[in-house]
């Protein structure tokens, strides 16, 4: 008999926490009982397998019960429980970036290194949804013919941000329609309003100019590909799209390779689906599905290099179903 799991969700009320339940529910994870968590500053509630139940503030003596506990919510939270229920026995996996570049903490793919996940390291991180379609669809493709340099802007959608930042895109884009006017929402996290507008800035600026979400995806791509060695240049920019972060990527190889190489590797390539020209993936059409897509393959203007255009959806592979996986990795290693 499959082994049930007793589980714990922190941050269960927000937009990730109930992707995780939905995707918990729609792959069957064996679950046998479920704490549901929340900040607490209100009353919410969340739905899991068609019965609702209320939301709680974070109870170390619940979650210290259950043997995985997801950790959708901030650092501040993963920081303030993770590693106490570590010591308790308890999987820990966060999708907070706390812990990413912790070097007591696997930072996993399931795709790319499940195989690291040990019982012996029961705090997992799961990596930056922006870099997610990058490390998933390219993975192979490294392993193949060795990336050594890339250069990537990220069209990250609003999603990303949080709750507070899609209803400033649904607050904004109503009000541009009825005044015709750009105005930006009092609630939004954003320096400049971000209806009918770009701008190329996610995180807080450091000294040489680069954004938070830049250094993220060079550092944690760096660590899941073992591949310290690799030059990586980032312009992460927001875009008004609701969900799906989109990827513009050119990438030199040491290897030489053909188009028709480099399709047949992302073909087989685990996780990710290749788009034949002329098709190529948009947020709307690969909005909640659990691939990366990789499309508008052809050589760049150097020496073994080649562009490409990658997508996947923030929230569910880079965010609540890497999560979900990671568990299912656990069930399937320590579940017998």
């Amino acid at each position: 008999m499959k082994k049930e799991w007793k589980i714990a969700v922190v941050g269960a009320s927000g937009m990730v926490g109930g992707e995780l339940l939905y995707l918990l529910e729609k792959r069957k994870f064996p679950v046998s009982r479920a704490y549901f968590f929340s900040s607490g500053k209100r009353e919410s509630f969340v739905k899991f397998k068609g019965r609702k139940y209320g939301c709680e503030k974070p109870d170390f003596k619940k979650m210290s019960e259950c043997e995985i506990v997801f950790f959708v919510s901030n650092e501040e939270v993963s920081e303030k429980y993770a590693f106490k229920l570590a010591e308790k026995g308890v999987w820990c996996i966060d999708d907070s970036s706390r812990f990413r570049m912790d070097k007591r903490v696997p930072l996993v793919i399931p795709e790319i290194n499940g195989d690291i996940i040990d019982e012996r390291e029961k705090v997992i991180a799961g990596p930056n949804c922006t870099l997610t379609p990058l490390a998933v669809g390219c993975a192979q493709i490294h392993k193949k013919f060795g990336i050594k340099e890339i250069r990537l802007s990220s069209y990250q959608a609003v999603s990303g941000a949080g709750k507070r930042a899609l209803n400033a895109l649904f607050e904004e884009s109503a009000e541009f329609i009825r005044t015709g006017h750009n105005v930006k929402s009092p609630e939004s996290p954003f320096a400049h309003p971000i209806a009918f507008n770009i701008f190329p800035q996610v995180g807080s600026f450091d000294r040489l100019g680069y954004s938070g979400e830049e250094n993220k995806v060079s550092a944690e791509l760096k660590k899941i590909w073992r591949a310290g060695s690799i030059r990586i240049s980032v312009t992460a920019v927001r875009v008004p799209a609701v969900r799906t972060h989109c990827l513009a990527a050119w990438i030199k190889t040491s290897k030489p390779w053909t188009i028709k190489a480099l399709e047949k590797t992302f073909s087989s390539t685990p996780g990710a689906k290749y788009i034949k020209p002329p098709e190529y993936a948009t947020p709307l059409n690969t909005a909640k599905t659990e691939c990366v897509y990789v499309s508008r393959l052809r050589p760049g203007a150097a020496e073994r290099e080649f562009a490409v255009w990658l997508a996947g959806d923030n929230l569910y592979k880079g965010a609540a179903l890497n999560s979900v996986q990671i568990a299912e990795a656990i069930a399937a290693k320590y579940g017998r």
